[in-house]
């Protein structure tokens, strides 16, 4: 059996390493088609995202919906996601995936993505022990629009390298990116945000108020005025009778 190749520069990998690259190509493809889906804005909306955009990398990718501060139940999920926790995770919150040490971190970043609104990228490593052997992964979390106009939707993809075992697997964080959102330029992990005339120029539709950091929870967990879910109890569809 053939466990080892050389790759195109004569460097001999083995096959799961080559394997575990090509996942994580999908991180790349999910997140070009993010910014291909802006526009020029800060946010595209989640009736933007066509999966045919994304075919290769829809097995990682999924979409989610925040329900509460710092809390994101999946609305669509591709069958690594199912694979990695041995169940159907649609309608699961995305804290499923975490640790019980990890989960407040995790509720931080959530709302740190849907607040800012910001791109987050996550390195992470699962929980090992009998039937669990070692299993790296990355997460990204991009920011969607709902129909109503607000930020409640998260566009991600999760990629693991490694074997998956026998027991549903949970992560730890070992490490965060994340990215501030400017209109008009590129979203760049670990680089700052264009400030002057340029980042002023906000389309008044996608324009939102500061924000504080994470030293400020309190602040930065506060639902809106307004939750999505009063807004949709304002609209009424009206039949008219002949």
């Amino acid at each position: 059996m053939i466990d080892k190749v050389a790759d195109d520069a004569g460097t001999v990998v083995t096959l799961a390493t080559m394997e575990g690259g090509m996942r994580f190509r999908a991180l790349g493809e999910v997140r070009a088609y993010w910014e291909a889906l802006r526009k020029g804005r800060r946010v595209p909306a989640r009736a933007d995202v066509d999966p045919r955009g994304i075919e290769s990398a829809l097995e990682y990718a999924f979409i989610a919906e925040r329900i509460a501060p710092g809390m994101a139940r999946f609305r669509l999920a591709g069958m690594h996601l199912n694979d990695l926790i041995g169940m159907e995770v649609r309608g699961m919150p995305l804290s499923s995936f975490f640790a019980p040490e990890a989960r407040h971190r995790i509720g931080e970043i959530i709302e740190e993505v849907f607040q800012g609104p910001s791109a987050a990228e996550l390195v992470l490593s699962g929980e090992t022990g009998i039937g669990k052997p070692p299993l790296a992964a990355r997460l990204l979390l991009l920011p969607l629009r709902s129909d109503l106009g607000d930020v409640t939707r998260i566009l991600g993809c999760l990629v693991s390298d490694g074997q998956i075992g026998r027991n549903p697997r949970r992560f730890l964080i070992d490490a965060v990116h994340v990215a501030a959102i400017t209109a008009g330029y590129p979203t760049e992990f670990g680089a700052a945000a264009p400030s002057g005339p340029q980042a002023d120029e906000i389309a008044p539709e996608t324009a939102t108020a500061p924000q504080p950091g994470f030293a400020e929870p309190a602040a930065r967990f506060a639902l809106p005025s307004k939750s999505p879910e009063e807004r949709r109890a304002q609209l009424r569809l009206v039949v008219k009778n002949d």
